[in-house]
């Protein structure tokens, strides 16, 4: 007696994504913005209670650094007069910090797509390893040979972080 069994699988080279919707729009994503990202940006916002500074460096193999400078003062009271502090860094939230970058589309809790720029970075202090500069999914807006707009940490009254092209340092 003779029991044959044969398998046959059907194999194709190309992958199979769970969402090709997806897939497909972060591809055009990518293919659009990426030339515009890469590159190193900058921010300095400098206000009556804090200043900040940042630069980022997007490499095209999706690799990030950073350096990142951020000071408060308070108002206090001396002798019934307000005078503000002096400024005190925001430590260990200040330094170098290398990580990843990536240009994603998905679908919200809601169901509808959006354009998200991911950042993951760490201090690059041995000591600062509870601290991350960035762990975030940010809402992508736009980039262009000036401009790199996301919805980050340091956001405009409408919300949206706007860093310039180029390298830069704090003026504080």
């Amino acid at each position: 007696m003779f029991i044959v069994i044969s398998l046959n699988s059907c194999s194709s080279d190309e992958p199979q994504w769970a969402d090709p919707e997806a897939h497909e729009k972060t591809e055009q994503l990518r293919e659009q913005y990426t030339p515009f990202i890469v590159g190193t940006w900058h921010i300095e916002r400098i206000g009556d209670k804090q200043r900040t500074f940042e630069q980022l460096t997007f490499n095209a193999d999706g690799t990030l650094s950073g350096l990142r400078k951020w000071q408060l003062r308070q108002v206090v009271t001396i002798d019934g007069q307000e005078q503000y502090t002096d400024w005190e860094d925001m430590t260990p939230t200040n330094g170098a910090f290398t990580g990843t970058w990536s240009l994603i589309w998905e679908r919200n809790e809601k169901g509808v797509g959006e354009n998200r720029l991911f950042l993951y970075g760490d201090y690059d202090e041995t000591d600062i390893v509870t601290y991350l500069p960035y762990s975030t999914r940010a809402l992508f807006d736009y980039a262009d040979a000036t401009t790199l707009r996301f919805a980050g940490c340091w956001q405009d009254s409408d919300g949206w972080t706007i860093y310039e092209r180029g390298e830069a340092k704090p003026s504080f």
